[in-house]
């Protein structure tokens, strides 16, 4: 039975995992953002200057020299020289795989995928409660549960689902309510995980039609 003096009274927060730039070990590295996907200006050990696309990572160590490709899995694309001068051909080569693989495979997500440390309720990612409200003119307090419901490109929004009042709240509804939520929050994720999907995929051919252009691929 929920504790209409102790349950949660405030909407659920969920903390976007936040990506981490690699260290470029002996390489610089400088951010651009164009009309399709994310790319970087890397300048590796011997000088020699490259665009680079996110999910590439350049890798100088000892007698290691080329491209690691981080997307669906990890590969390497050696320059199979000691100078810099087969880089330009390994990092092709990345970026040919990389280009194959979105068009493949679903688009990382950016969801929170498990509940926070410090989460006591015990419901799952996106949901909290049950948050309890005494409407005006109402003698009774409801309670309901929160759903966070994420939305690529744009802000979450939160959708209450409703339990019942003090007089008529049990654990059977409790239960029916918790199941209405977890479907609510996994349709959200699937929609968001699809809409981010398509446009990764629409950045990518995009980029894949500048590179044609260019001479590259």
């Amino acid at each position: 039975m929920v504790n209409f003096h102790h349950a949660a009274r405030q909407p659920p927060h969920e903390a976007a995992q936040s990506a981490r730039r690699p260290t470029q070990g002996g390489t610089r590295v400088h951010i651009t953002q164009g009309p399709h996907v994310k790319t970087r200006t890397v300048t590796i050990f011997s000088g020699h200057v490259f665009e680079v696309p996110q999910s590439i990572q350049r890798i100088d160590h000892r007698a290691t020299h080329g491209w690691q490709l981080r997307y669906g899995g990890t590969k390497l694309y050696s320059d199979h020289t000691n100078d810099g001068s087969g880089a330009a051909e390994s990092l092709r080569l990345a970026t040919k795989e990389l280009l194959k693989r979105i068009a493949e495979l679903p688009a990382p997500s950016l969801l929170q995928r498990g509940p926070s440390a410090n989460k006591r309720s015990g419901l799952p990612v996106g949901i909290s409660g049950p948050i309890v409200r005494q409407r005006r003119g109402s003698e009774l307090r409801d309670c309901s549960l929160a759903v966070l419901i994420p939305r690529f490109g744009g802000t979450p929004q939160r959708k209450s689902v409703y339990i019942g009042t003090e007089n008529t709240y049990t654990q059977k509804r409790f239960k029916e309510a918790l199941k209405e939520a977890v479907q609510l929050r996994q349709e959200a994720v699937e929609a968001y995980e699809a809409a981010a999907t398509k446009a990764r995929r629409a950045e990518a051919r995009a980029y894949r039609q500048k590179l044609k252009a260019d001479g590259v691929l």
